[in-house]
């Protein structure tokens, strides 16, 4: 299958936003590309996120979302890959591993010293995928939130 990535821009806000709010729903969130497009709009407005589409096709298929941390060991950027996905009929042809490339080339050009990323334990897809594309699990560190 051929494909090419694109780093998004406002240009893709409407595409962008379509994938977004499939993500949203793969993890059982709402149906409402409304405020999904209003969200990826403030992301690239503001220049809080770094967003990567891959295109099939010739249509967009899927995305990576970036967000800047920085890490305290290595005193250094790093990027939270926050968002993976590909649309259910285009997996299985390697859009996440391109995504996850791209995502580390980013790295590189940012000067970053790494990523790192989450994901529920009953994502299963990701939890066989992050390991082959070179993710260590950090067992030693649990998560923790608070949410407003």
């Amino acid at each position: 299958m051929e494909f090419n990535i694109k780093k998004a821009s406002l240009k893709e806000l409407d595409t962008t936003a379509e994938l977004f709010n499939l993500y949203r729903i793969f993890y059982r969130q709402s149906d409402d590309l409304e405020k999904c497009k209003q969200f990826i709009k403030e992301r690239l407005d503001n220049d809080q996120s770094n967003i990567f589409v891959v295109y099939a096709d010739g249509k967009p298929v899927g995305f990576v979302q970036l967000y800047k941390l920085y890490h305290y060991i290595k005193l250094q950027k790093q990027w939270l890959l926050s968002d993976l996905f590909v649309h259910p009929d285009y997996r299985g042809h390697g859009l996440s591993v391109a995504l996850i490339d791209r995502a580390k080339q980013w790295c590189d050009e940012t000067g970053a010293c790494g990523l790192m990323l989450e994901t529920e334990k009953t994502n299963y897809i990701g939890n066989k995928l992050y390991p082959r594309c070179g993710f260590e699990y950090d067992g030693n560190h649990n998560y923790y939130y608070w949410w407003k």
